[in-house]
């Protein structure tokens, strides 16, 4: 079945310059890259995003860990993958969530560590299941920056909106 996933490689993944052997790796699910863009994730998107975990005592640990402000770095790459199988697939190269626990030729498996704060520098977020990947897709990505209709859209009529624009 052809499905779309969401992967977010973390801060710690940046920072330590992974970012082109991670991409290497999820290559092998040979996979469409259909939305990529780095973000500066906020506090409200992070925790819309964690929002199911948002009775752990680790959540602000959480939040913090996926804005950058453990690593410092405020950044996050935003991937939208597309295939047959792909959420299976890419879990299965992402290995088990606890870098721990995760077979050594996995990407959380090579990279990831836990702090010894006991937070998990897991370095890439996967999504889990079909319903989690259209949820976290549509907070991550506007349909204007998707390659193709995976969902449906409407137009609507946006006034009054403030935006940046190039001086």
């Amino acid at each position: 079945m052809k499905q779309q996933v969401l992967v977010i490689i973390k801060p710690d993944g940046l920072i330590k310059s992974l970012t082109g052997s991670i991409l290497m790796k999820l290559s092998e699910a040979k996979l469409n890259i259909i939305g990529a863009k780095v973000v500066k994730p906020s506090r409200e998107l992070a925790e819309k995003h964690y929002f199911h975990m948002k009775s752990k005592p680790f959540f602000e640990e959480i939040v913090q860990y996926i804005c950058g402000q453990i690593h410092k770095t405020p950044r996050v790459l935003a991937l939208v993958y597309q295939g047959e199988n792909a959420i299976k697939k890419l879990r299965r190269i992402a290995g088990s969530t606890n870098p721990e626990e995760a077979d050594p030729t996995t990407i959380r498996g090579a990279y990831g560590r836990i702090t010894t704060k006991g937070v998990y520098e897991n370095v890439l977020h996967v999504s889990g299941n079909l319903e989690d990947a259209e949820r976290e897709i549509k907070l991550w990505f506007t349909p204007e920056e998707i390659v193709g209709d995976i969902y449906p859209v409407k137009e609507i009529v946006k006034e009054k909106t403030n935006a940046l624009d190039w001086a």
